[in-house]
Formats: structure tokens, C-alpha cells, sequence
């Protein structure tokens, strides 16, 4: 049984597609269909239903899924543990951030991170931290420089590196840019653009209107600050964004009750070897210059 076709295996379970499990792999569609069936062929037994375009796993696929990825995670283990014996800081780093750490707060770290350790090649993924956590958690990343959950899975161990201070914002031109003294409930009264509900942030914000027993108007969402400040900016709404973006384009507004913050910093498992890459870039991240905040 080829570990080539195990992960090929994994990755069409988890994306429930073909042809999304190719792009992930770097692979050709055809060429994870044939190691698809070779792995059936050998194993005398069908793995996945194919109807049209939907892929599910049958009862012996879900059987040999978690089997496989304990396989894939032990052999990989194994590859770094032997690896980091040399003590050379070398080879693929497979990380994951967001967009809006990756613009804010990375720049200077992996700047530093290239100039120190040439021989090590950075795949750096950027994609939302609830997405990036479950790649750390699956084995996919050995680590994720994110926004940190309010309750990670027990599997993953988090650090914080930044604390992020979030503040409410209009517009310039909003009714309530002018006003000096608004309150929760003048602002509740207009629309909100928030980020999407099913993130950390906006669980964040929900958890503090929950105890207040008040209800957001949310009438646009998405997982991108950089979108959201833009639609602030224009009139579309208010909304809670990081005291790092605020500019001529946002009016901040002091309301007591939604003074909060979240955490930004390193996610990793906790029963996984990192490899001396994974273990070099979480130090240069701990190292306290690297904790002040840069406005852009």
C-alpha cells in the first residue's frame, strides 16, 4: 500500500471531490483517479460512490479513513524526527496566515526568517484561521500564525504572540461620526458589516452582544478586514474591526461595552514533531521585538 495513494485517499474524503483533491495535491485530476483505483484494486474493495459529480465515501472508506491518516501522520512524524537529527535548518515549511496578519504583522518576520535560513522554502497559505487551524489539526500544516480560537480542539496548542485590540468604526460620513457621545444602543439601530458568522472575530462580538441580550443588524458579511474596512469607509455600515487599520477613512467610536480583543499567534499540534524549520519560525516569532504593533 503506497503512502502516495493513502493521501490521495484523504484528500478526495476530505474534499469530497476529485478534482479539488488534484488541485490540493498539485496533482492532475486523471492521476488521482488512477491511485484512487489502484488503491481499490489492491485493497478488493470500493471506497467512494460516485454519483455525477458527488463523491462519498462507502462504509469501507470510512472505516479505513482515520486509519490512513494515523498512517500518514506517523510516517511523516517519523521523517521529521529523523530529519531534525542533523540539526540542519533546511527543507519545506508548510505554514498557513491570514491576510490580514500576513499584511500587518509577517512582513518583517518573514523578511528576517529568509535572510536567516536561505535553505529552508516557504509555503506560505493564507487562508481563513478557522480553515487554517483544521489544516493544522488534519496534518495538512505544521503550523498556523492566525487568529487564535476561543476554544481550540484539544488536539491543537495555541500561543499567543499579539493581543489585538477591536474597536467599533463608521465611516466619515455616517450619522454617528459627528456624534460625541454614542451609546450600544444608537449603534445596534443601523446596519452592521461584519465579518462572517463562523469566524473567531465574529464569535468574538456575538459572545459580547449575547450578554447584553442585544441583536446586531448584519446586513453584509465576508471573511476579508481589507473588504470590510472598504465598505465602512463607503457608508454600507458600521462595524468591529482591528485598532491596527484604523485611518482618515474610519471615525472609531468609544462605546464601553464593545471595547474587546482578540489573540493572534501560533497554532500547532500538540502530538506532532515540528520539523527545525517549523521549530526556527516559531522562535523568531516569540522573540519580543517582533511583538509591537506596525501600523500600515
Amino acid at each position: 500500500m503506497e503512502l502516495a495513494s493513502l493521501r490521495a485517499f484523504v484528500e478526495v474524503a476530505r474534499e469530497e471531490s476529485f478534482s479539488q483533491a488534484a488541485e490540493n495535491l498539485f496533482l492532475t485530476q486523471p492521476a488521482i483517479s488512477k491511485r484512487i483505483a489502484g488503491l481499490e484494486e489492491e485493497l478488493a474493495i470500493r471506497l467512494f460512490d460516485r454519483a455525477g459529480r458527488q463523491v462519498i465515501l462507502t462504509e469501507a472508506g470510512r472505516h479505513l479513513l482515520p486509519r490512513a491518516e494515523r498512517i500518514i501522520h506517523e510516517v511523516t512524524d517519523i521523517r521529521r524526527e529523523l530529519s531534525n537529527l542533523s540539526g540542519e535548518i533546511s527543507g519545506a515549511l508548510a505554514m498557513a496566515t491570514s491576510h490580514h496578519i500576513g499584511l500587518h504583522r509577517l512582513p518583517l518576520v518573514l523578511r528576517e526568517y529568509s535572510d536567516s535560513y536561505p535553505q529552508v522554502s516557504l509555503d506560505i497559505r493564507f487562508m481563513e484561521s478557522e480553515k487554517a487551524c483544521l489544516a493544522v489539526e488534519h496534518g495538512e500544516l505544521e503550523l498556523a500564525v492566525v487568529t487564535l480560537p476561543l476554544e481550540p480542539a484539544a488536539s491543537l496548542l495555541t500561543e499567543t504572540i499579539w493581543r489585538d485590540p477591536l474597536t467599533p468604526v463608521v465611516g466619515p460620513d455616517h450619522p454617528l461620526a459627528t456624534q460625541p457621545d454614542t451609546g450600544l444602543s444608537e449603534l445596534i439601530q443601523y446596519p452592521a458589516v461584519l465579518p462572517t458568522r463562523g469566524t473567531y472575530t465574529r464569535a468574538i462580538l456575538e459572545q459580547r452582544i449575547g450578554s447584553l441580550n442585544r441583536q446586531v443588524n448584519c446586513t453584509l458579511s465576508t471573511d476579508y478586514l481589507e473588504t470590510l474596512k472598504m465598505m465602512v469607509s463607503i457608508g454600507l455600515g458600521w462595524s468591529l474591526l482591528p485598532e491596527i487599520m484604523l485611518d482618515s477613512q474610519l471615525q472609531p467610536l468609544e462605546i464601553p461595552e464593545l471595547k474587546l480583543s482578540r489573540s493572534l499567534g501560533i497554532v500547532t499540534h500538540r502530538k506532532r514533531t515540528l520539523s527545525n524549520a517549523a521549530q526556527a519560525m516559531r522562535k523568531l516569532l516569540q522573540m519580543p521585538e517582533h511583538h509591537q504593533t506596525r501600523r500600515h
